[in-house]
């Protein structure tokens, strides 16, 4: 029974990811753009939650892996933006909502919703946890590739010169791979279903966009 209700909430949260983000990529392309660009923030959080809470082990291993990919993501971003010397020189727009120290808060949720749905993806895979974690840190940085024109156009983020320089999606494989070993590492189980979930709406939502915009 508690099996069965299990993946009842697993299915009714991916319904409501693929509704939200259907609705987001339809109301983008209508007059009332503006505040579809506003809901931005709850999307995130919303997609971050439903990750946490259909996650099969939430042992303190796994909340310490949660807390440290937003808690180190958010702090490169608020040391990229000050500094310039991390991704390069950007700044931070105003449809992530909320900010602290320049950088949007959602950011550090961001980080450990792409961490734990890319590591929930490879980790799977018959390889050594670093091979994993090289593998994952590439289909972060390929949604990255992605990210980045829409993020331009829909001010997520702008960079100096409207140019995204290499070294940003160099900077970004690598911290992705850092923040991977570590949730790769720490034992708890990362099957997942909702995380999957995400990271393929989140590659259509953004393929989707490229080609729209």
């Amino acid at each position: 029974m508690i099996a069965k209700r299990i993946r009842y909430f697993q299915y009714a949260s991916i319904v409501v990811l693929v509704i939200l983000y259907a609705v987001g990529l339809v109301g983008l392309q209508t007059d009332s753009r503006a505040w579809f660009l506003a809901a931005t923030p709850i999307t995130l959080v919303i997609s971050a939650l439903l990750i946490i809470l259909n996650m099969r082990s939430l042992n303190p291993s796994a909340i310490v892996a949660l807390i440290t990919c937003a808690l180190i993501g958010f702090g490169l971003e608020v040391l990229g933006v000050h500094t310039g010397l991390i991704f390069g020189d950007y700044r931070y727009g105003a449809t992530l909502g909320f900010k602290a120290f320049d950088v949007p808060l959602v950011i550090g949720l961001n980080w450990m919703l792409l961490v734990s749905s890319s590591g929930t993806l490879l980790h799977r895979l018959r390889a050594p946890r670093y091979v994993q974690a090289a593998l994952a840190a590439t289909v972060m940085t390929v949604l990255d590739l992605l990210i980045e024109p829409v993020a331009m156009r829909l001010d997520f983020w702008q960079w100096a010169g409207d140019t995204v320089p290499v070294l940003n999606f160099v900077a970004w494989w690598f911290a992705s791979f850092v923040l991977l070993i570590l949730y790769l590492y720490l034992p708890f189980r990362k099957v997942n279903p909702v995380a999957l979930a995400v990271l393929a709406l989140q590659f259509v939502f953004f393929g989707v966009l490229n080609i729209l915009q």
